[in-house]
């Protein structure tokens, strides 16, 4: 089966909105009561609570006086806030994420459907007393309609993000181009496909509205903390800092769509972002840049074509290799930008070396796991082995540990 998610924009009436607000607030307060369920559980016995154990505690909740208007809040919206939460839970000790945070009224809000969600005319049809709401749906829905998310922006904005099912099996390709792809700051990537080194520089988005973003936020915090000005206020910040978000995003989806256009696998270092960001003197730039987005962008893109992304570990000394004659230097400060290998005498740009290394190991990589690919551009030396890593789903995977220095070159 084939899954896919279009996002859409809603454009709920009035009456549609309070109906929006109720059902996240019913849903924001299930999870912040569950989740302090778990807790105090956890506390007393040494064990928390599974998903059935949460969901016995809602008939009771439903009749009891003072939570009676959870009974108005659709029942599977609240099932599927358990399930999110306990799914939460498991990410948190398979350690793929910090401890569930308590939600709070401000902010983003969302609440997921997962079943009798129709698409009618044109619109998106809600189950419940909510009905059809008007929709901007700018590509078709293709395939069955699984599960519905409805959020609202701290803009104020609605939007749906619909996953559908389709039949059939992932495509499997053999053919095209092997991209090595090295990622840093002064340039957010450097690729090669064995052949050409191409550039992509850093668009530096916060940086652009960073003056405008200030301004705002300093006329922001002169405002009354609870006043309807200051709530008028911040949906001004709020949409400076979406501008900024969908400025990123449709950078890292054109560059992610081109490179896996025209390729077989894509090969980068499998970085930790977490760690890195420790560093505060390059924690906004890191934060910006979206290097764990980008990954993930590439991930489904090149599994919705059939190919593969490959991360080799993040340890791999691509910068301190010469990429002619694998010859390894001790030290490489990060100043230094280019080096002469003193084996062989060639002369390497510090990035498009490493990514000339990355995309070798990555072949090599490849070929150590069976699969049949059309390597251009070169041999590849079988010698040199660090752990692997095939990504076939956008699911983020850190160590716990890491260091700024060894990436950021």
């Amino acid at each position: 089966m084939l899954h896919k998610v279009v996002q859409v924009r809603l454009y709920p009436s009035l009456e549609q909105q309070t109906q929006l607000a109720q059902t996240f607030g019913c849903a924001r307060w299930w999870w912040n009561y569950a989740l302090n369920k778990s807790i105090e559980t956890y506390k007393e016995t040494g064990f928390g609570l599974g998903r059935a154990a949460l969901n016995a505690f809602l008939p009771a909740l439903k009749k009891n006086e003072e939570t009676m208007w959870l009974s108005d809040c659709y029942s599977q919206v609240l099932q599927a806030t358990t399930l999110n939460l306990t799914t939460a839970y498991k990410n948190f000790f398979e350690k793929r994420a910090g401890f569930p945070k308590f939600k709070s009224k401000h902010g983003k809000q969302s609440v997921q459907y997962p079943q009798n969600v129709k698409i009618v005319d044109g619109n998106v049809k809600l189950p419940g007393n909510i009905g059809i709401i008007k929709a901007k749906i700018h590509r078709p829905i293709e395939g069955k309609v699984k599960t519905v998310t409805v959020s609202k922006t701290s803009s104020g904005k609605y939007l749906a993000s619909i996953l559908t099912e389709l039949e059939g099996e992932n495509p499997i390709i053999s053919e095209g181009k092997i991209y090595g792809i090295d990622l840093g700051l002064k340039h957010f990537a450097v690729v090669t496909d064995g052949e050409k080194v191409s550039i992509y520089d850093n668009p530096k988005h916060l940086a652009k509205h960073e003056k405008n973003l200030k301004r705002k936020q300093k006329k922001l915090a002169r405002k009354q903390k609870g006043s309807k000005s200051r709530n008028r206020y911040r949906k001004v910040v709020a949409k400076v800092y979406e501008r900024v978000s969908n400025s990123r995003q449709d950078f890292l989806h054109k560059l992610s769509y081109k490179l896996v256009s025209d390729s077989q696998a894509v090969i980068v270092e499998n970085l930790n972002v977490r760690g890195m960001v420790r560093n505060h003197k390059l924690a906004k730039s890191i934060s910006d840049v979206g290097w764990g987005t980008f990954t993930n962008f590439l991930a489904y893109k090149l599994e919705r074509r059939g190919g593969k992304l490959v991360e080799i570990d993040r340890w791999f000394p691509s910068s301190k290799l010469c990429s002619n004659c694998f010859y390894q230097i001790g030290e490489m400060p990060l100043d230094v930008r280019e080096w002469t290998c003193s084996h062989c005498n060639t002369h390497h740009d510090r990035d498009a070396n490493a990514a000339k290394n990355i995309r070798a190991e990555g072949i090599r990589m490849i070929k150590a796991e069976g699969s049949a690919v059309s390597a251009v551009g070169g041999e590849v030396s079988p010698a040199l082995g660090r752990k692997s890593k095939f990504r076939h789903s956008p699911m983020i995977t850190e160590a716990p540990t890491s260091t700024v220095l060894g990436k950021l070159r």
